[in-house]
């Protein structure tokens, strides 16, 4: 029998633009739905390239991933919706700087447009909880 869903939306991310939270948590599962590069503070894209909203991506990940007692090393598997393919080889450069060598699943899909206007590209992913330690 599945355990209890758990939904949230951390502070200092930015708010859903619709009828959703950002994190749903079962068990030592976890799931964040697609996120834009968008600074919490304001509302706003943090820049109008490429690598500046992957970069404000995965630190919001971060974040989003921290209040769920997990991180990025504990991700298994990232979506990347990109508006222009051509973007792509930047998205990779920007994603390694903060990735590091952490190297989970990923799958990159083209699409026509995405609900936050001028966002260039979203991503959501799937991780589990971190290793619990040992007493």
């Amino acid at each position: 029998m599945p355990g209890k869903v758990e939904y949230s939306t951390p502070p200092n991310t930015m708010a859903p633009i619709g009828p959703y939270s950002h994190i749903a948590k079962v068990g030592d599962f976890i799931t964040i739905g697609a996120v834009a590069g968008v600074d919490p503070a304001t509302g706003r894209l943090v820049g109008p390239d490429i690598a500046s909203q992957t970069r404000q991506i995965l630190e919001a990940f971060e974040l989003m991933l921290a209040s769920v007692g997990s991180d990025l090393g504990h991700v298994i598997h990232v979506n990347v919706f990109l508006k222009d393919m051509d973007d792509f080889g930047a998205m990779n450069a920007a994603y390694t700087s903060k990735m590091g060598d952490r190297r989970p699943a990923r799958t990159a899909i083209a699409v026509i447009d995405l609900p936050k206007p001028d966002a260039l590209l979203t991503m959501n992913l799937t991780a589990v909880v971190a290793e619990r330690a040992v007493p």
